[in-house]
């Protein structure tokens, strides 16, 4: 499986029983703290392993630093971020490569295993399938406003945590109903995942607008013009491919927005979905239902209001 339907990782057979999943994610600090950006790198790059529905095994860190500019100790405190998320993950760290760079950026090459036969992909949802996401929108958000030290302490606090928190229990817990293709959701935002997803399996997905969870004070930081440059772009690429009807625009901007360590976005058939959504609240993990698969129409996403 290589590149040709923007899976999150490339998958490799080694045996009948056994293929190797392998990818790699490097990003710049959506938050001031080195260890916590370390942690939410590892947790982004974890992320699509857990969307393949593999198991993560391996990992090697890939970190451009500025030595001119920081001190070791800040490197020091990145990498013990990025090791404590692959502890939590039971993934081992196996090496690495740090680059001299006039800007900070941290990511790892991440390798996982999974049944050939128990893949799970981006492209394969069926019409019916309901749409589950497992964190809310924001973080592209809500780290502009960190950066211009215009948010609220509680509310930087609630989105950080976000950022850290694995895939893993709700990656887990989705193999367990079957689903019929998975993805994270990132850079693109939550439009730009949803398009890739629609047009690998030819359908449309429509989302409920009311539905779709937004982490804390993001309505109010849009209000205050604290949106980033990638959300805007993201709606320039993707505004074409969107059946809105006349929903306010700004109201679409978290839609667009690039997350940093995103939940994952779920196609589920309606039964399995219901069960799902029990036994992720039975056990603490989020998940809310955000839309359904339907059959092709004009555009690949659809917005109900």
């Amino acid at each position: 499986m290589g590149p040709e339907t923007s899976d999150d990782a490339g998958v490799y057979r080694l045996s009948p029983e056994l293929a190797l999943v392998e990818t790699c994610d490097v990003v710049t600090p959506p938050v001031d703290d080195p260890y916590q950006f370390g942690r939410i790198a590892a947790a982004n790059a974890l992320s699509d392993i857990y969307a393949m529905g593999a198991r993560p095994v391996t990992a090697m860190n890939l970190a451009f630093f500025p030595a001119c500019s920081m001190g070791p100790e800040v490197l020091a405190e990145l990498l013990a971020g990025g090791q404590e998320a692959l502890n939590e993950a039971g993934c081992c760290l196996v090496g690495g490569h740090t680059v001299e760079d006039d800007e900070l950026k941290y990511g790892l090459s991440v390798s996982g295993t999974v049944h050939p036969e128990r893949i799970i992909r981006n492209s394969t949802a069926r019409i019916g399938d309901r749409l589950i996401l497992t964190k809310p929108l924001g973080s592209g958000i809500v780290s502009t406003a960190i950066k211009g030290e215009l948010v609220e302490p509680e509310i930087e606090a609630e989105a950080i945590s976000w950022m850290m928190q694995l895939n893993r229990a709700a990656g887990e817990l989705m193999l367990q109903y079957a689903p019929s293709a998975c993805t994270d959701v990132t850079g693109f935002g939550l439009i730009g995942h949803c398009c890739e997803m629609a047009r690998g399996a030819g359908v449309t997905l429509a989302l409920q607008l009311d539905q779709i969870p937004l982490m804390a004070g993001l309505v109010a930081l849009v209000g205050d013009g604290m949106v980033p440059a990638g959300c805007y772009r993201n709606r320039d690429y993707y505004a074409s491919q969107l059946d809105s009807g006349q929903v306010d625009p700004d109201r679409l901007l978290p839609l667009f927005d690039p997350q940093t360590s995103g939940g994952l976005l779920i196609a589920l058939a309606p039964g399995e979905a219901e069960q799902f959504l029990a036994a992720a609240s039975m056990a603490g993990i989020f998940a809310r239902p955000v839309g359904e698969v339907l059959q092709h129409q004009a555009l690949p996403v659809l917005i109900r209001y």
